[in-house]
């Protein structure tokens, strides 16, 4: 069996060394069944303490030069693809994500590491002259620093991708770093704190602690030696940060519940294509997966027709299949709360049209149409695959049904009419609508991020650093 790791015995790091524990985390293996790997479980001391060596560690990282810190993110998109085939396998096992998928995301992680050490260099500040009457003469040097120890924790679904969304920013801008990745998904994760332990980084300036939310969560968060928490997950995830943590920078990008708003004027072979990958992409365990279908009342039927036929492209198989297109959910809880709404909007007058099954952990993937407008799965974040689809009999009411719930984190509208399209994405309540085209984060180049319960703040490479810096004024 695969280990997914060469480190079994001390998985935690602290100020630079490597601690075991008396209690341990068990990693699914959802390819081939049983266990894939055995974790050690922080304790709360051990979380405390890393990030002691965290806070021990700031001046050494703040000292560090743009080159340094360049270099390093370099080294670890390097050590990344060094260790492709191992991570791939990793996130194939503990994620439950097709072999394709996962080689992409490995791909994915090293290339926002590079772009990141890119972006290091241009985070140099600025150099500002008086210009108001009483100020001539005045120079300033405007430096950006490190905001200091920055707590990043990471979900299942993306377990390295996500991961180096967080930690390449933090890196860049000079900050310590305490990385504590998702209890189901450590082994990837455990792999990059390898590979950035090997890069130069100060002892204490990056720390990696595997533990439970339930177990080391608060005592994390709750650290006033923690001077920003960058958070990927649930929106209750981020509600209980809110509520643990004290006057520290937040940057949280949680729960969607994406709407696809489809007019009689629109594409509907890709409207069809782009509703499909977006609800089944990853068994749509995506934040920004496309979780409702609102569709004008004259294309309903036609809309629901082609959907129907690219059901059969998304059938679940063994994940180390070249071919398969998705796997398993990460637990069988959540496939039982996926089919609790599918069967909640079918009591509701729903048609059936393709799936509303598992097996295990697996759900078919299912197609749902004229789904009322008070189903819950309209409402409710369902990470799961299932394309919903809803009548809408104009624009009033597509907007209305969009900005109906407090989560706002992405959305689509498909028209071929320009002013609909620009007039619908102002008035979405969404941090980002895509216009023709299923929501996508891509590398983190451009920002995205949610309001109302789906986050705080934009995520991105040079946007997160900049989150993750303050600035400083020296006036001469």
């Amino acid at each position: 069996m695969a280990t997914g790791s060469t480190r079994q015995g001390a998985t935690n790091l602290i100020g630079g060394e490597w601690e075991s524990s008396r209690r341990s985390i068990e990693v699914e293996d959802l390819a081939d069944g049983g266990v894939f790997a055995r974790r050690p479980a922080a304790t709360a001391e051990q979380a405390r303490a890393a990030v002691a060596a965290a806070a021990g560690a700031e001046r050494a990282m703040r000292e560090t030069t743009i080159v340094q810190r360049a270099n390093w993110l370099t080294a670890i998109a390097d050590g990344l693809l060094e260790r492709k085939a191992e991570l791939a396998d990793a996130i194939v096992r503990e994620a439950g994500k097709p072999v394709s998928s996962a080689r992409g995301e490995v791909d994915s992680a090293a290339e926002r590491f590079r772009r990141a050490a890119e972006e290091a260099r241009d985070n140099q500040g600025d150099f500002i002259e008086g210009t108001t009457e009483g100020h001539e003469g005045w120079q300033a040097v405007v430096k950006p620093q490190p905001v200091g120890t920055v707590l990043c924790i990471t979900p299942y679904n993306y377990p390295l991708a996500t991961t180096a969304l967080q930690v390449a920013p933090a890196l860049a801008a000079g900050n310590s770093v305490v990385l504590k990745p998702a209890s189901k998904t450590p082994v990837s994760a455990g792999i990059l704190a390898e590979i950035i332990a090997e890069v130069g980084v100060p002892a204490g300036g990056f720390n990696f602690v595997c533990g439970r939310a339930s177990d080391i969560g608060d005592a994390l968060a709750s650290d006033d030696r923690v001077d920003a928490i960058a958070l990927t997950g649930s929106s209750r995830a981020g509600e209980r940060i809110a509520d643990t943590s004290g006057m520290v920078t937040l940057h949280m990008e949680l729960g969607g519940n994406a709407p696809a708003l489809v007019f009689p004027d629109a594409d509907l072979d890709r409207a069809a294509d782009d509703c499909a990958k977006g609800s089944f992409k990853y068994a749509g365990q995506r934040c920004s997966a496309v979780s409702r279908v609102l569709a004008h009342d004259a294309i309903h039927d036609e809309l629901v027709d082609r959907l129907e036929t690219r059901v059969d492209e998304w059938q679940p198989g063994p994940l180390f299949d070249e071919g398969t297109a998705i796997g398993p959910l990460i637990s069988e809880s959540q496939a039982e709360w996926v089919m609790e709404l599918v069967g909640d909007a079918v009591d509701r007058g729903a048609e059936l049209v393709r799936g509303g099954d598992r097996d295990g952990r697996t759900v078919e993937p299912t197609l749902l149409a004229d789904v009322p407008h008070d189903a819950r799965i309209l409402h409710e974040e369902q990470f799961g695959p299932v394309v919903v689809v809803a009548r809408v009999a104009d624009e009033s009411e597509a907007l209305a049904l969009a900005n109906a719930d407090d989560m706002g984190l992405d959305a689509a509208v498909f028209t071929a009419d320009h002013d609909r399209a620009m007039r619908l994405a102002d008035d979405i309540e969404a941090g980002a609508v895509r216009i023709n085209g299923a929501p996508s984060h891509g590398l983190g180049d451009i920002p995205f991020g949610g309001v109302g319960d789906s986050g705080i703040g934009r995520e991105g490479i040079g946007y997160s650093i900049e989150t993750l810096t303050t600035t400083k004024s020296i006036v001469l």
